[in-house]
């Protein structure tokens, strides 16, 4: 295991032999495409800058407070498939049952992927952590101590857009997830330097977000929150809504600069 062709190999194996990449309810629907995989050195000096105020807070843990012997960070992006992605294009405020599917049970298969990895980077002799499935990782004021968008970022995966997903070559609509390891892997070269670099800043996803929570200036998190919160009664046990990440140009690759 040396670098992210590795990962890529390792995830997309994975993904092929999984029956939980498959909604057998929604005629064997497929949810992922092949992922994007990305590595950013554990000491990355932005991983520190995401202690401030401005960017996560100070309580936000860089690699070495989650593992001591840190050499790496494996980020990677799993974009919905076209079926997915497509399902939800209507405008209004009902998410699609295609894309309540894709944000549970692609979970599902996330996590599993994830475990998968950490003991194939045990198999290599390698030490992982996985911050999400830490005691330590906690959440505060809407901002986790370990934000999978952020090291996506650093990792070199992609830029943010207005609605504050992330950007990458296969767009924004899909999951992120993120390991440690002390495994000395090669890393991602940036080809940014912005934070905003991949988004055109068309504003498409302002009027597609249902309570407005995007503008010009920002994104307002609370009526975010609160509506899907509101999905989480209405389809229980999935919830979810996506409506800024389909039918925009970032959905699926970066839009026209």
């Amino acid at each position: 295991m040396k670098d992210s062709n590795d990962i890529v190999r390792i995830l997309s194996k994975f993904m092929s032999d999984s029956p939980l990449n498959k909604v057998e309810e929604l005629n064997n629907m497929i949810i992922f495409d092949e992922p994007l995989v990305a590595i950013a050195s554990a000491d990355d000096i932005l991983f520190q800058r995401l202690k401030e105020t401005v960017a996560v807070g100070e309580h936000h843990l860089t690699p070495m407070e989650w593992l001591p012997e840190a050499k790496t960070v494996i980020s990677y992006f799993l974009p919905f498939s076209p079926s997915v992605r497509e399902s939800n294009y209507r405008n209004d405020e009902r998410p699609s049952r295609e894309w309540l599917y894709g944000r549970i049970e692609g979970e599902n298969l996330n996590n599993a992927m994830k475990d998968h990895l950490a003991e194939k980077i045990k198999e290599a002799d390698g030490k992982v952590l996985i911050p999400p499935k830490d005691s330590r990782c906690k959440t505060i004021d809407n901002r986790s101590s370990w934000s999978e968008r952020h090291i996506a970022y650093i990792a070199g995966l992609g830029t943010f857009s207005l609605s504050k997903s992330i950007i990458t070559k296969k767009g924004c609509a899909g999951r992120f997830s993120s390991i440690i390891t002390n495994l000395p892997l090669v890393t991602t070269e940036h080809n940014y330097h912005d934070l905003y670099g991949y988004c055109n800043q068309c504003g498409v996803c302002i009027d597609r977000c249902p309570v407005q929570a995007i503008t010009r200036e920002g994104k307002k998190h609370p009526p975010c929150e609160d509506f899907i919160n509101k999905t989480k009664v209405i389809y229980s046990p999935r919830y979810g809504c996506g409506k800024c990440q389909t039918a925009v140009p970032c959905e699926a690759g970066i839009p026209v600069i």
